[in-house]
């Protein structure tokens, strides 16, 4: 039988290190347990390795930085591809070479020089009225910016890391004057300041007080889970706009396995089985989201929300590019 362990104290003491155990394999994870559940369970029953996951939503660095050699985690599980990488730019993973991470993973979606790769997808879409906007209306990001949606527009803070990502992914396309230009554009044409999360921000649409804005694709499935946030949903359509000419913006969870991995082979085997179609699949249906390998389809709800073209640029040069985009919407005072 599989078991999570979510407390810290259970994994590690505060001046030695866990032991490393053949039958077992410990995960940091900014996801919650019983969001990884499905897939530890699955691993385990085909496996026989227990895995152990640590939920983590603040902090992942700075508590690899701490542990340094000392750590218990073999491998770290998170969103967004600003969080991956900054794991791999404190120096705190190790590339792994498999044939089958490389042959379930498109190149687009993992690290050139191996220390991350994405197992699941989801786009950065606009949800709008259904009662006051025609979805013809929205076709690019760029579009955004322009004064027809003075006053229509609602986000949730600009410096949030899937707002800077769907920026470093403008900048990469257009370059800093024309992003600096589109988020002048954008902050214009604000409903209200910058405040909240996703969810806030349908919930705005719902309640008149703005008619479009920008989330990930995942909300929707989470919120006609609950009771009063099906209202809310029921209230938008989910528009796919584009970069023109390169697709839609999509972001990643991932994994990436650590440099003091005490149990390196079972780490290799859980990341290799992650990406698998199969556990991609278990994955994307618990969180609705995309999974990415050969073959594999999101589940109905998912697909019901309509089809789209991704860009396909290297979410590595995105996450490079994340400092200037922070800089940039700073300069715009983006959340003033």
């Amino acid at each position: 039988m599989s078991y999570l362990r979510t407390s810290a104290l259970a994994l590690m003491a505060a001046s030695i290190a866990a032991p490393a155990f053949a039958d077992e394999v410990n995960i940091y994870s900014y996801r919650q347990p019983e969001l990884m559940a499905p897939l530890t369970d699955a691993f385990t029953a085909e496996t026989g390795i227990d895995v152990n996951v640590v939920f983590l939503n603040k902090g992942m660095v700075e508590r690899l930085q701490a542990e340094g050699d000392q750590s218990p985690a073999d491998v770290v599980f998170t969103v967004d591809i600003s969080r991956l990488a900054g794991v791999v730019d404190a120096g705190l993973t190790q590339p792994v070479q498999s044939e089958s991470l490389m042959a379930n993973i498109p190149s687009d979606l993992r690290d050139p020089d191996n220390h991350w790769f994405g197992v699941t997808t989801r786009a950065r879409i606009v949800y709008a009225s259904k009662d006051r906007v025609d979805p013809s209306e929205v076709t690019t990001y760029e579009d955004l910016a322009d004064p027809k949606w003075e006053g229509r527009i609602c986000t949730r803070s600009g410096t949030h890391a899937y707002m800077v990502a769907l920026t470093s992914a403008h900048l990469h396309h257009y370059g800093e004057a024309a992003t600096l230009d589109w988020l002048e554009g954008v902050k214009s044409n604000l409903a209200r300041k910058p405040q909240g999360n996703d969810r806030a921000q349908v919930k705005a649409i719902w309640a008149g007080e703005c008619d479009i804005s920008l989330g990930n694709t995942y909300y929707m499935g989470k919120m006609l889970e609950d009771d009063e946030q099906q209202e809310w949903a029921n209230s938008v359509n989910v528009l796919f706009p584009e970069f023109e000419g390169h697709g839609t913006h999509v972001n990643i969870s991932g994994v990436a396995m650590t440099k003091a991995s005490p149990n390196p082979e079972n780490a290799v085997k859980l990341m290799e089985f992650l990406a698998s179609p199969t556990a991609q699949e278990i994955y994307a249906a618990a969180n609705y989201e995309y999974p990415v390998a050969p073959g594999t389809q999101a589940v109905d709800l998912v697909q019901s929300w309509g089809e789209f073209t991704a860009d396909d640029v290297n979410l590595a040069d995105i996450a490079a590019l994340r400092p200037a985009a922070i800089r940039l919407t700073e300069t715009v005072d983006y959340d003033g």
